[in-house]
């Protein structure tokens, strides 16, 4: 299945909506969140004790690849990692460069509103 988004413009908004989804018995291992500035991702995602885009989900192969990547192809290979096609993942990362907090479910079938 594929997986849902939302974003959002502020730290708060996304707290909060990690907290409803998880009120829907989504489990915190299908909620990632997503920043372009990987400071940003941590504590956001820290403090709405959600997912990072890590190591399990892409793949060791992908991580190594991502360490020499610009930070626009490591999101894009992230967001496609996660069930995104790959034009799906450029228009999600333009989203990132603008400043946006994209909130990803990747399991759904709890899943009442987003």
């Amino acid at each position: 299945m594929k997986p849902t988004h939302k974003e959002f413009t502020n730290d708060e908004e996304v707290i909060t909506v990690v907290n409803q989804l998880k009120t829907q018995n989504i489990s915190e291992d299908d909620i990632y969140v997503i920043t372009h500035d990987d400071d940003r991702t941590n504590r956001v995602a820290d403090q709405a004790d959600a997912n990072k885009v890590s190591v399990s989900e892409t793949g060791l192969g992908t991580s190594i690849k991502n360490v020499f990547r610009k930070k626009g192809d490591e999101l894009r290979a992230k967001f496609e990692e996660l069930g995104y096609s790959s034009v799906e993942a450029e228009a999600l990362e333009e989203r990132l460069d603008q400043g946006k907090i994209i909130v990803i479910v990747t399991n759904q079938e709890q899943l009442v509103r987003f």
